[in-house]
């Protein structure tokens, strides 16, 4: 039987329900078909692969944390529900309604036949993280007691099984305080401890992806604080105890959280992701060993595999690894069960983890142990020579072991020698950039200077700015009472004129004709006796 899938480009393909891992193509993503119902979609969820099933445990839908379990079977492509079953002894008397409260932001390990779950946002309240277990054989479920120094609660953290132990990193406690602590549970003895590292560690996030490389080397990538995504690599020496945060090559990777990752030899995959803005389309590889950076292929911007919130594992069918996908959340969420089948990658290995002091350290540690081993070699061919021709062909053996190992001294010396040329260069650069840094202060405290300067100029100018603003409006003001006096003296000026051609129109005599009242005379009279 066959059934369409939409492909990573939006083509259709054929995928055989039977036998659908025949129709895979190197590193490209295909839907699987599924029969029967289909589990609610969701994300934050957590994820394992055990024999050929998937398991799939809590998460978020619409702000409601989920409880359920449920498991898809890649042998016939169908979905199934566990209905668990509570530990009797603790769930009497812890007075639980629920075998398992809902949960999501969590962390999920397979422990021999258990799944582990750790932390996460949950109803049930505790200040401190509770590991719940599920028995895979029973389906018995509940909270394993822990001592030690027991890590706050949090959601959105790292955890990654190295061994027997339990490497917890980063998160959001429920006050929304970001951490980026280092804790360790020991699985053998359920006790916490606190790892305490050297060097500046990375900055506080959640929602970031951790992984593992050579059972030494724990790897930090991605995750956000409240304001910020970053794309930053980090790796803590679990042996050293020692952050760092090397130089990476290949391709530019976006900032992004709420990614997946999983490991496959070499191999670190993450996929999905984003910013609250938009999702990231495409599936990155990072070379574990040489720290190049690759892109595997791509996914349109709103695919399902472009989400945050989802999650990556990997699965062996048929002797061959595949990477399988579930969930997310990129605007709406999504229950696709997706799988891709990598392209076989050079797994060639190059140690670059090591600071320069880890390497010279473990350089000594080793022509020691060679010088050693020399010596004891010496004193046994001594013994050997005592003892006469029959033991001969021992001494030849051992001549050519102690010449071997007289040759990876000097290779050990030179290497030695090397790491601390290297010291000595990095020596030579911190001094260059601290007197670089003390001439940017230097720099910087003139410029705080002549900034000082410019502003009290400022205040001169503003003030004399404000005294002109005063004496404009001052000048203003006289120029209104100007123009009201203009106004006055050309009204009088009309008075005056109308006044003027009023008299002549009365008789047309000046205003010496009018009479003399000491005279007696009639005022003609008076005004000619004046003229003559």
């Amino acid at each position: 039987m066959k059934t369409a899938s939409m492909g990573i480009e939006g083509i259709v393909k054929d995928v055989d329900t039977s036998n659908w891992q025949i129709d895979l193509a190197y590193d490209q993503w295909i839907a699987l078909p599924v029969s029967g119902p289909r589990p609610p979609a969701r994300y934050k969820h957590a994820a394992v692969v055990v024999d050929e099933k998937l398991y799939i445990i809590g998460g978020s839908r619409n702000g409601r944390n989920l409880s359920d379990v449920q498991v898809f079977d890649f042998r016939n492509l169908l979905w199934s529900n566990i209905k668990l079953k509570p530990n009797l002894d603790k769930f009497e008397d812890s007075g639980l309604q629920e075998v398992l409260p809902g949960i999501s932001a969590h962390n999920m390990v397979r422990w021999g036949n258990k799944l582990l779950l750790l932390s996460g946002n949950s109803k049930k309240s505790s200040d401190r993280i509770i590991v719940w277990f599920i028995d895979l054989e029973t389906h018995v479920c509940g909270i394993i007691e822990a001592s030690g120094n027991v890590p706050v609660a949090r959601g959105g953290q790292s955890t990654t099984l190295v061994g027997s132990r339990l490497i917890m990193f980063g998160g959001e406690d429920r006050s929304r305080r970001l951490l980026n602590d280092v804790n360790v549970l020991d699985l053998e003895t359920m006790t916490w401890d606190v790892m305490e590292a050297t060097q500046t560690p990375l900055a506080p996030r959640f929602d970031h992806t951790a992984a593992v490389h050579a059972e030494r080397y724990l790897l930090i990538f991605g995750g956000c604080s409240h304001a910020t995504f970053f794309n930053d690599l980090h790796v803590l020496d679990l042996q050293a105890r020692e952050w760092s945060q090397p130089q990476i090559q290949g391709d530019l990777v976006a900032p992004r959280a709420g990614h997946a990752g999983i490991t496959i030899d070499e191999n670190w995959y993450i996929v999905g992701g984003g910013d609250n803005k938009n999702g990231c389309p495409e599936t990155l590889v990072l070379n574990m060993s040489k720290l190049v950076w690759s892109v595997s292929t791509s996914v349109k911007q709103r695919d399902a595999l472009a989400s945050e919130g989802l999650s990556v594992c990997s699965v062996t069918i048929d002797g061959k690894k595949h990477l399988v996908a579930f969930g997310g959340y990129n605007g709406k969420y999504s229950n696709e069960v997706f799988v891709m089948m990598p392209k076989p990658r050079d797994s060639s290995q190059r140690k670059i983890f090591q600071s320069p002091a880890a390497a010279a350290a473990a350089a000594s540690v080793t022509a020691a142990y060679a010088l050693s081993k020399i010596e004891n070699l010496d004193f046994k061919t001594a013994e050997l020579n005592s003892k006469g021709p029959e033991s001969h062909h021992y001494e030849q053996d051992f001549t050519v072991e102690i010449e071997a190992l007289t040759e990876e001294k000097s290779v050990l010396e030179l290497s030695l020698a090397e790491v601390r040329t290297g010291n000595s260069r990095i020596g030579q650069n911190i001094e260059e950039v601290n007197n670089t840094h003390a001439e940017l202060s230097n720099e910087l405290l003139s410029v705080q200077g002549q900034l000082v300067a410019e502003r009290s100029r400022c205040f001169k100018l503003e003030a004399q700015i404000s005294e002109l603003q005063k004496k404009l409006e001052s000048v203003q003001s006289i120029e209104d009472e100007v123009q009201a006096l203009r106004g006055q003296k050309s009204a009088f000026e009309r008075d005056e004129l109308a006044s003027s051609v009023q008299r002549q129109g009365s008789g047309g005599l000046p205003p010496e004709a009018e009479a003399d009242p000491s005279s007696g005379l009639p005022e003609a009279v008076a005004y000619r006796k004046r003229s003559y």
